[in-house]
């Protein structure tokens, strides 16, 4: 019993980490009656968010419909202020300067997500997905939030992640740290 649980949850994980909403016949047991369950995105945004009216032209063709800029003519690709890189989408923290590095490719380069602890992203505000558009087998990295395509991730890195962060610029907004303002009294 225990192992078809397991079974149908590592199923039901596959199948929801795909697509941000899918329907799904499940039969009842002992009923010739069948429900239907609709699996919703884990996103809190939706397919009612207009953003095409929200993003610049640029910046919708990246996120939303998985482009890439041009090499070398992104805004942050030899940006050092320190601070942290947001999505362009929805805001939230994926990249910290502290892990920016020059990695030559014509893209901001991090090795590792903001939130990322001894290797376990799962408190960070991105996700991996397996994705074979650049012509051979690479990792997709997408907003954990709002499912922007901001990039991707290589394993030719410098230590110690061994990971290459390759991100759009325009798939980035960045919000430079506070902490040089003088203290008021």
């Amino acid at each position: 019993q225990t192992t078809k649980m397991s079974r149908f949850a590592t199923r039901l994980f596959a199948l929801v980490s795909q697509a941000p909403v899918r329907n799904f016949a499940l039969p009842r047991k002992n009923s010739g009656l069948v429900r239907l369950l609709t699996i919703h995105s884990l996103t809190r945004y939706n397919e009612t968010t207009d953003w095409q009216k929200k993003l610049s032209p640029e910046e919708y063709v990246v996120t939303r419909e998985k482009g890439t800029e041009e090499p070398f003519s992104g805004l942050y690709l030899n940006h050092n202020e320190v601070g942290m890189y947001h999505c362009v989408c929805c805001e939230a923290p994926l990249f910290s300067s502290e892990a920016k590095y020059d990695s030559g490719t014509g893209w901001p380069s991090f090795k590792e997500a903001h939130g990322t602890w001894e290797g376990d992203e799962s408190l960070t505000s991105i996700i991996r997905r397996p994705d074979n558009s650049l012509g051979s087998a690479g990792t997709e990295v997408l907003c954990k939030n709002c499912d922007a395509h901001l990039g991707h991730v290589f394993e030719d890195g410098p230590d110690p992640t061994g990971h290459r962060f390759c991100i759009n610029s325009v798939a980035l907004k960045f919000k430079p740290r506070d902490n040089n303002k003088p203290k008021e009294d």
